[in-house]
């Protein structure tokens, strides 16, 4: 008999009120950004899904080939019979790992939506009766308490999301999943690798003009939540590739001067003509990087896989001495 929970650790306003302080914190710094997170309202939800499907956008498809090539393989390598994710989303791609996994038993989709959440959870709970579902709604960056459930556990973390993090947050995401794992636990993480930089720009910066929308649809989020005056035709998107750090800035760029208001902050916010807000840093990765990264948060990288061109990876870790 399948059974579906949810627990609820984030408060009904706890979105507005990271909106509100990431935009007041971001937008009165020198240089001015805002955090990813918020190109995702329903909108932004679209346009990215709209993204994944672009012949630049690879990433998705590179780590679908992996999870297509490689889920019985990870499925006997972890002995998962509980499956943590974290960033669940629709679990679209953690299906393949699901359809591979006999053993499973228990499924913690980890999200900020309760929506994406339930649905997720409605769908899969057809597809595969006698899985427990126990959804958290609750923000991935901060420590998190796993409900109890039968070990061994897979923690998973896709879609290159890790690369969102900047190194200091890395460094403290890692070491809370260490703290998540006991005897027998394993990460699976998906890490988008370096390579050409004409490949990497064009993947954030497609010819159609689909991620400049979706980079603009941060704009238009401030604008319906906090009662901004945001024209996205008055910025312009731009992704460049920072050489020293390794990672993609995708930016949004004012055309000329111009003075944002914003209500329900009682803020005013003076743009130069060319000033900038920096709104995603992408971090590509290369394996002695990342094992380095895991093994200072306590976790020892066992297995590298990439799809068929090197352009992506998935790793699995354990921690320090837990036997794979």
């Amino acid at each position: 008999m399948s059974d579906f929970q949810l627990t609820r650790t984030l408060d009904e306003n706890a979105a507005e009120t990271a909106l509100r302080t990431d935009v007041l914190r971001g937008l009165t710094a020198s240089p001015k950004e805002l955090p990813p997170k918020w190109f995702y309202d329903t909108r932004g939800s679209e346009l990215f899904e709209e993204i994944t499907r672009l012949p630049e956008y690879y990433p998705t498809r590179a780590e679908r080939e992996i999870l297509l090539e490689r889920a019985q393989e990870i499925a006997s390598v972890s002995g998962a019979r509980t499956l943590v994710e974290l960033g669940s989303g629709s679990s679209e791609k953690t299906r393949h790992l699901i359809e591979a996994m006999p053993a499973l038993r228990t499924y913690v989709p980890v999200d900020v939506s309760e929506s994406a959440l339930t649905g997720a959870a409605e769908a899969l709970l057809a597809e595969h009766p006698g899985l427990d579902v126990h959804a958290l709604l609750a923000d991935f960056t901060q420590p998190l308490r796993l409900p109890q459930s039968p070990g061994p556990r897979l923690v998973v973390f896709l879609g290159g999301t890790v690369g969102n993090l900047r190194p200091p947050e890395r460094a403290a995401f890692l070491a809370s999943v260490r703290a998540m794992l006991s005897p027998g636990d394993a990460l699976l993480m998906g890490t988008d690798l370096v390579k050409d930089e004409a490949t990497l720009v064009a993947a954030y910066d497609d010819a159609r003009g689909v991620t400049a929308e979706f980079n603009k649809n941060v704009l238009a989020v401030i604008d319906r939540e906090l009662g901004a005056d945001f024209h996205t035709a008055d910025f312009t998107h731009v992704a460049v590739w920072n050489r020293e750090q390794e990672w993609i800035e995708m930016r949004l760029r004012a055309r000329s001067a111009v003075t944002v208001k914003i209500r329900a902050l009682d803020l005013v916010v003076p743009f130069e003509a060319g000033e900038e807000i920096l709104t995603e840093v992408s971090a590509k990765f290369r394996q002695e990087g990342v094992r380095r990264e895991l093994a200072a948060a306590g976790l020892e990288l066992t297995q590298w896989w990439t799809d068929a061109e090197g352009r992506f990876a998935l790793s699995l870790s354990v921690a320090d001495g837990i036997a794979g």
